[in-house]
């Protein structure tokens, strides 16, 4: 279905017989009935890529540093940065991009995970007849359809839920959402529906059910953010394009114009952000894809550039799998001050955000404890009364920048379109701002295609359309059977490397080690509830990985899914990297510390660990403060009015359960609060009272002492006197 593009005019082909595919599975995608012809001709423009592997960070930095002059220079490594660089390096033009801190570091890691039109900027296209959203949306929903397909392995469909709680709302939304999939056309993926009331709680049994009446049902895409942004970047790097992360641009260089006089952007002074060794890198053009930074790299070309974007804080939070079914998200398109929140199934946890509120521009945005209870409160809005929403059961939290693009006196970031705007300078720097995630591959044309008609380079037309970013090519759904079959790993990691790194999956097996058991015979976990494996980190640093900040949080998941799984493994992490990185011990401890604020302060382990401070009141009954007092003194038999890892150790082995010492040094560790190596009777009690408030859950020790007393009680001694006195 053919549609008009909002910035340049072209006409292009949009998917193909989706809707007709989608509704078989989440994976059918993979296969189609029919293929577009915008796919067959990019298809068939391109060659193989240059590299079988993507060349070391070295070798890039090499020719960065060697390189005469690049037709093209990207700053920024995020989704539109290095979407750029793939559609300037396919079309043959030479290609560098650098990255002042890991690719995805921002913005582009810290989204919903969806992959989407917008529905609700739909419906501002409506109420306010405002045609430069209709086409946005328009535009993102043939992009939506385009990364599904060129990225398989890590993107799929996901049925959303709209419940309804007013008779009137009903026919005023199923028009909304059926003109979505009237505006997606042949890129619908699967035709929304409604639901009874009975009907939608046996799909989202969680939902709240009083005066429910009814829900609808649509799809849109979800995906893993930062895998994709990497994916996208490590394809350009395979086509030729000149990659590096960790590499600052200082200064933009520039040449005088002959012909005009004028001062002409050439390049940039760059810096290897981990060397400190600073050297120039030419190029006929320099395009800004910074995203949050757009301004910072204007003011370095005329710093009396006015700014052209207004940043926009959202805040998610993740919470145990079980408070969502497994395939099916919720919106809740009116919270209590007008703004939408998404609860969606991810990575068998559950994602719930976002907020949107004005922020200053920064490199480390911190969630606020205000955002994560005020999405924690919507939450408990439409779950059921049954489900305690507990604050204690955020398991991670993240803020991420919105680059929106607005007018500068304009307060209201709600109602901000995230249209993009290509820009060009009087001294020739392309910049590309606004726009959102799913929209990527057509912003970086725009901007490619700027840059080729105002520097008068020689290429052809974007090639991008239906080229398969790495991992999809050849990716299927039973994949990961081989991955079982030929390796002996267990379904669940196969399953995690098959969607992370599609048909690259088999070397990251290669490098797995043996366990030492029967079943699985090769993958050692990072740790035991997920299933990220240790050679991973091994194939992270081959994908650029300089950090265990770029470990924990980008090449695995680890950070955005579980703050304290992330923590545990991080030592293992470093010394893995370590090794194959030559750190000294000196560099060890850095890494650790770093990695360490970094899930403190980013990834919302401070606003969960003080939940549980020395300041913590207790508010218990004298019943309840009976019971645990008489728990507490099971284990300091002493009564030292404290309890040691000594005394859980005589615990556990009279109930028989063995626990090794170091998981039982972190686990008193997480309310020992004054870190004195002892659980005193007033720590344990501020404990038992934050659980039931709420503020804490999962707590080890609780669980750990709980399970202990209820084995105790069972081993009541059997009476062997009978009647009679007999023997």
């Amino acid at each position: 279905m053919a549609f008009q593009k909002a910035v340049k005019g072209t006409v292009l082909v949009g998917g193909g017989a989706l809707a007709t595919v989608f509704g078989l599975s989440q994976f059918a995608h993979y296969r189609r009935k029919q293929v577009n012809l915008a796919y067959v001709q990019a298809a068939e423009c391109l060659t193989e890529p240059v590299n079988r592997e993507p060349p070391s960070r070295e070798a890039q930095l090499l020719t960065l540093q060697n390189t005469s002059e690049f037709d093209i220079l990207v700053i920024g490594g995020g989704a539109t940065g290095s979407g750029c660089a793939l559609d300037a390096v396919t079309r043959g033009l030479k290609t560098a991009l650098v990255e002042r801190d890991d690719f995805s570091s921002g913005t582009s890691s810290r989204s919903t995970k969806l992959i989407h039109g917008g529905v609700r900027y739909l419906q501002k296209a409506i109420m306010k007849l405002d045609v430069e959203q209709y086409r946005m949306v328009k535009e993102a929903l043939h992009e939506r359809a385009n990364l599904l397909e060129i990225a398989p392995h890590l993107s799929a469909p996901l049925p959303i839920m709209l419940p309804i709680y007013k008779w009137w709302q009903l026919p005023y939304y199923w028009v909304g959402i059926k003109l979505y999939d009237l505006v997606a056309g042949s890129n619908c993926l699967k035709s929304s529906y409604v639901l009874s009331k009975s009907r939608a709680l046996e799909h989202f049994p969680m939902l709240q059910k009083d005066k429910l009446v009814g829900a609808i049902v649509y799809y849109d895409g979800q995906h893993n953010d930062a895998r994709m942004n990497l994916a996208i970047a490590l394809t350009a790097a395979r086509y030729g394009a000149a990659t590096a992360n960790y590499t600052e641009v200082v200064s933009l260089l520039k040449k005088t114009d002959p012909e005009t006089g004028k001062q002409l952007v050439s390049g940039a002074r760059c810096k290897d952000v981990l060397t400190g060794q600073e050297f120039d890198v030419r190029a006929k053009c320099v395009i800004n894809a910074t995203g949050p930074f757009t301004d910072a790299v204007r003011k370095m070309d005329d710093n009396t550039a006015p700014a052209i974007c207004q940043p926009s804080a959202g805040v998610h939070i993740v919470m145990p799998g079980y408070y969502s079914p497994e395939n099916m998200g919720l919106l809740d398109p009116a919270t209590s001050d007008g703004r939408v929140i998404f609860f969606l199934p991810w990575e068998k946890m559950t994602i719930a955000g976002t907020t949107d509120s004005p922020t200053d521009i920064t490199s480390h945005p911190i969630p606020s404890e205000e955002d994560i209870n005020f999405i924690l409160n919507e939450v408990r809005n439409y779950l059921s009364c049954d489900v305690e929403v507990r604050r204690g059961d955020v398991l991670a939290a993240w803020s991420g920048i919105r680059p929106l693009v607005t007018d500068p006196k304009s307060a209201d970031t709600q109602s901000i379109s995230r249209n993009h705007v290509v820009d060009v300078s009087e001294s020739g720097l392309i910049t590309i701002a606004g726009g959102k995630w799913t929209t990527y591959r057509s912003m970086a044309e725009d901007a490619v295609d700027a840059a080729v008609k105002v520097h008068n380079l020689k290429a052809g037309p974007s090639r991008t359309v239906g080229l398969f970013l790495q991992g999809g090519k050849d990716w299927s759904p039973t994949l990961y059977i081989r991955l079982v079959q030929d390796y002996g790993l267990e379904s669940e990691v196969a399953q995690h490397l098959a969607t992370t790194y599609g048909d690259k999956a088999f070397e990251v097996a290669k490098m797995a080690s043996v366990t030492g058991k029967r079943w699985p015979i090769v993958g050692v976990r990072l740790v035991s509830e997920f299933p990220y494996i240790e050679a991973e980190v091994k194939y992270g640093i081959k994908e650029y990985a300089c950090t265990a900040v770029d470990m924990i949080s980008r090449r695995t998941r680890l950070a955005f899914l579980n703050v304290q799984a992330a923590e545990e493994a991080l030592p293992r992490i470093v010394e893995l990297m370590g090794r194959e990185l030559n750190w000294s011990d000196i560099k060890k401890q850095e890494e650790l510390e770093t990695a360490t604020k970094f899930l403190y302060y980013e990834m919302g382990y401070k606003s969960r660990s003080e939940q549980l401070t020395d300041r913590t009141e207790i508010s218990l009954m004298p019943s309840d403060i009976d019971r645990y007092t008489k728990r507490f003194h099971m284990f300091d038999e002493d009564e030292k009015g404290f309890i040691t890892i000594v005394d859980v150790q005589r615990v556990l082995e009279n109930i028989s359960m063995q626990i090794d010492e170091n998981t039982l040094h972190e686990i008193l560790s997480e309310v020992d609060l004054n870190k004195n190596g002892q659980v005193e009777l007033n720590e344990f009690l501020q404990l038992m009272s934050a659980i039931q408030k709420g503020r804490v859950s999962g707590s080890r020790l609780a669980i750990l002492m709980k399970t202990a007393e209820e084995n105790l009680d069972r081993r009541v001694p059997i009476p062997v006197d009978r009647s009679c006195g007999g023997l």
